[in-house]
């Protein structure tokens, strides 16, 4: 593998807005490294993502501290080099709040902000060494709710907070940063192709946003790969929402 190559390790990367990441980075001339907890979806990505650049898969389950600290070192190891992390594994729980259960509480926000801490924790040794760039995966959901998310919202929130925390504490080596997405359609981003199902939109849908559609994880990609680069070298702590404007719109029923 080319050391020439900037390298980044990007978590939940088989599937989703995380796909999305990896292949866009690869597209840009990035290695990557895309860890995933679902063993098929990493399979099928491992084939599809080598079609654009010089890739490595592997199982992550980000709940786990030692497997992250193996998934690193090994990243680090097989490119020579780690200069971007996207924490941006992630999982939901629906219920409501008087229901949910504690077990599920504690799940999402091991993976969604624990886990995003595990990974920052391992990475800070070779990020302060490439002068590098952490990207967190947040959500709109921080901001505002849907009904029963009160996991997922909590996780994400904390994930923002984490965000400048983390950039306040590495800087000026290692940027921080945070992506909150809003809609964004990732049925055709699965893994093996086809595995999601689409997703039926209205004109409704679009027409909500100020920007007239509903997003796609390419939308998200590209502000953190514009994040990781050298183009965003005065940016640190920052959230940046990308909902199509959705959060800054007055809706009266």
């Amino acid at each position: 593998m080319s050391p020439s190559r900037p390298v980044a390790l990007v978590t939940g990367g088989a599937q989703g807005i995380g796909l999305a990441i990896a292949q866009t980075l690869l597209d840009r001339g990035w290695a990557v490294v895309a860890g995933d907890a679902d063993t098929d979806a990493a399979d099928a990505a491992a084939q599809a993502l080598a079609q654009h650049g010089p890739v490595h898969v592997e199982p992550l389950d980000v709940g786990d501290p030692g497997a992250v600290a193996r998934v690193i070192a090994d990243a680090a190891r097989t490119f020579g080099r780690l200069d971007g992390l996207v924490n941006n594994a992630g999982i939901m729980a629906h219920a409501p709040p008087e229901e949910l259960d504690m077990a599920s509480w504690e799940r999402v926000l091991r993976t969604n902000l624990t886990g995003a801490m595990a990974c920052a924790q391992a990475a800070i040794p070779h990020l302060r060494a490439a002068g590098g760039a952490i990207v967190n995966i947040a959500s709109t959901r921080a901001l505002m709710s849907e009904p029963e998310t009160e996991a997922y919202a909590a996780s994400k929130g904390g994930l923002v907070a984490l965000t400048h925390a983390l950039a306040v504490s590495l800087g000026p080596e290692i940027r921080v940063n945070a992506v909150s997405p809003g809609w964004i359609d990732v049925s055709r981003w699965g893994n093996p192709p086809g595995a999601r199902a689409p997703e039926t939109l209205s004109a409704e849908d679009h027409a909500q946003h100020p920007v007239g559609r509903v997003g796609d994880p390419r939308d998200v990609a590209s502000i953190v790969a514009w994040l990781l680069s050298d183009a965003a070298g005065f940016v640190t702590g920052e959230n940046i929402v990308v909902d199509g404007g959705m959060t800054r719109k007055m809706i009266y029923a």
